[in-house]
């Protein structure tokens, strides 16, 4: 008779968690023993930014990440197009595209 040895992992996913946290900017560093990804939420008007929450990884996992990422990217674009990203450096827009409030 075969003997299956699965492991199952329970995971958490508290309501705080739940609710995620929003950002529009990522900033990615590394060394040689880990991958440090911020998330960074950027405000119009606002000169300073705080990052909302780091996440530390090894080497392998960022690696892990990124083809989960493109598998997850490949699919979404199956079904809804493709991507569109703009050539150049990233600009954060300070007023999002709406009015620029004045006083």
């Amino acid at each position: 008779m075969e003997e299956k040895n699965e492991t199952q992992l329970n995971i958490e996913l508290t309501e705080e968690v739940a609710e995620g946290v929003y950002s529009n900017l990522a900033i990615i560093t590394h060394s040689t023993s880990e991958f440090v990804i911020d998330f960074i939420r950027v405000m119009p008007g606002v000169p300073k930014a705080k990052v909302k929450s780091r996440i530390v990884l090894t080497p392998e996992h960022a690696k892990r990440l990124l083809g989960a990422l493109n598998d997850n990217i490949q699919k979404y674009e199956a079904l809804n197009g493709k991507i569109e990203v703009k050539e150049g450096p990233p600009t954060i827009p300070m007023n999002f595209g709406g009015p620029v409030a004045q006083a």
